[in-house]
C-alpha cells in the first residue's frame, strides 16, 4: 500500500490532498491506524494518454512479439498508460497480461484503398463500395473504435497530383453508419482541406492530424465536439516527404511544404475555437516509439497553455475515451511528478514514479 500526497490533480477543478493505493485499485479512504504505509509527495496525475500510435508496428511492417513488447515498455516509460492504437494489422492482446505494458484500446485495421497509404499497415479495399461492410467487421474485431483512410496523394494524377480523397461522401456516410450500428466510434486520417466537410456531414467521431481545416471547420468541430489529434511530430517529416515527391509530384509537395509551414498557427486555432485537442505520438511507422513528449514540447510551441496540454495529456483524454483517471476505485494507473506540469508541461517528461495497475515502475 502507498500514499500519494501533495496534489492529486484529477481534474480541471478536482485536486486532493491525497490517495491511496491499495492493491491495484486506487482510494480515498484513510490508511488504517498504525499501518505502515509507504509515502511519496509531489504532483499526481491519471496516467497519460496517447490517443494515436502502432505498438507493433515499424517502418518494416508488424513486428515481433519481443519487439513489440519493447514498444510496450518504452511507452510505459514516458508515463504513457493508457493508448489508443489507430489501426494495426496484428492482434496485440497478448500484451493485456503484462504488468509493465500500457492498456490499449484498439481499432481493428486501418481501411484505404490500394496504393493510397503506407504499404503493410492497412486493409485495402479494392471495390470503395465494399466501406460500410470493412468497417463494421473492423468494429467488431476492435474495443470501440474503427481507423479509416479519408485521403492520401493520388497519384494517377502525375505532375498534377496532390492529396485526394479515397471515398466519396456517399460512401462515408454509409460506413459511418455501420461503424456506428456496430458500437464503434469512427476515426479518420486526413491531412487535405477536401476531405474534411464530407467527414463532418458523415458523422466522423475523431479527426487525426487534421491539417487542412480552416477556421469554420474548426468552429464546427468544436460545435459538435468532435476533437483533432493533431500529430505535430508526424508533420514535422512533411518537409522530408515533400523532399522525396520533388520532381514527379511538384504540386503535392508544394502542398505537403504549406502544411508543414502552416502547422503551429493551425493548432493554435484549433485551440482558440474551442476544438478538444488529443496527444498522439503517431509512433510506429516512421516515428520512434517513446516520442510522446516531443509532441508534449511541440503542443507548447504552437502556444497551447500548459493546463490544457495536462489536461489533453491525461484526464480530458481518459474521459472522452471512457476510462476512469482518479477517481474511488478507479484501476491504480498514476504518475508523480516532482513538480506542477500545469506550470511547465516540460514537467511530464521526468516523471518521479509511475504507477501501472499498482505495480511501481520508475
Amino acid at each position: 500500500m502507498v500514499t500519494l500526497s501533495g496534489a492529486v490533480i484529477a481534474g480541471d477543478d478536482a485536486e486532493y490532498p491525497q490517495v491511496r493505493i491499495v492493491g491495484d485499485r486506487l482510494t480515498f479512504a484513510p490508511a488504517p491506524p498504525g499501518g505502515t504505509e509507504e509515502v511519496l509527495e509531489g504532483w499526481v496525475l491519471p496516467g497519460l494518454v496517447d490517443v494515436h500510435c502502432h505498438i507493433g508496428f515499424s517502418p518494416e511492417g508488424v513486428c515481433d512479439e519481443a519487439t513489440t513488447i519493447e514498444h510496450a515498455r518504452l511507452t510505459t516509460s514516458t508515463g504513457v498508460l493508457l493508448t489508443r492504437d489507430a489501426g494495426m494489422p496484428v492482434d496485440t492482446r497478448f500484451l493485456d497480461s503484462l504488468p509493465d505494458a500500457p492498456r490499449i484500446i484498439r481499432a481493428g485495421q486501418h481501411i484505404a484503398r490500394p496504393k493510397r497509404y503506407t504499404r503493410h499497415l492497412p486493409l485495402d479495399l479494392e471495390d470503395p463500395e465494399d466501406l460500410p461492410e470493412a468497417l463494421a467487421a473492423q468494429a467488431l474485431a476492435g474495443d470501440g473504435w474503427v481507423k479509416l483512410v479519408g485521403d492520401w496523394i493520388d497519384r494517377d494524377g502525375g505532375e498534377g497530383a496532390d492529396l485526394a480523397p479515397l471515398w466519396t461522401p456517399g460512401q462515408l456516410t454509409a460506413a459511418f453508419a455501420a461503424a456506428h450500428a456496430n458500437g464503434a466510434r469512427v476515426m479518420v486520417h486526413t491531412f487535405a482541406k477536401e476531405t474534411i466537410d464530407p467527414l463532418l456531414t458523415a458523422g466522423v467521431d475523431c479527426i487525426e492530424h487534421g491539417t487542412g481545416m480552416t477556421h469554420e471547420h474548426m468552429e464546427q468541430a468544436a460545435a459538435a465536439g468532435i476533437p483533432v489529434t493533431p500529430t505535430l511530430v508526424q508533420v514535422e517529416n512533411f518537409p522530408a516527404i515533400a523532399d522525396q515527391a520533388d520532381g514527379k509530384y511538384p504540386r503535392y509537395a508544394a502542398h505537403m511544404r504549406r502544411l508543414h509551414q502552416e502547422r503551429f498557427r493551425r493548432v493554435r486555432d484549433m485551440y482558440e475555437a474551442g476544438v478538444q485537442l488529443l496527444v498522439g505520438s503517431d509512433a510506429g511507422g516512421g516515428i520512434p516509439h517513446g516520442s510522446y513528449h516531443e509532441e508534449i514540447r511541440l503542443l507548447a510551441h504552437a502556444g497551447i497553455p500548459a493546463p490544457a496540454i495536462v489536461g489533453a495529456a491525461t484526464y480530458h483524454a481518459r474521459t472522452y475515451l471512457g476510462v476512469p483517471g482518479i477517481t474511488e476505485g478507479a484501476p491504480a494507473d498514476v504518475v508523480v511528478y516532482p513538480a506542477d506540469p500545469r506550470e511547465d508541461a516540460e514537467v511530464l517528461r521526468h516523471p518521479s514514479a509511475i504507477f501501472r495497475a499498482g505495480n511501481r515502475l520508475t
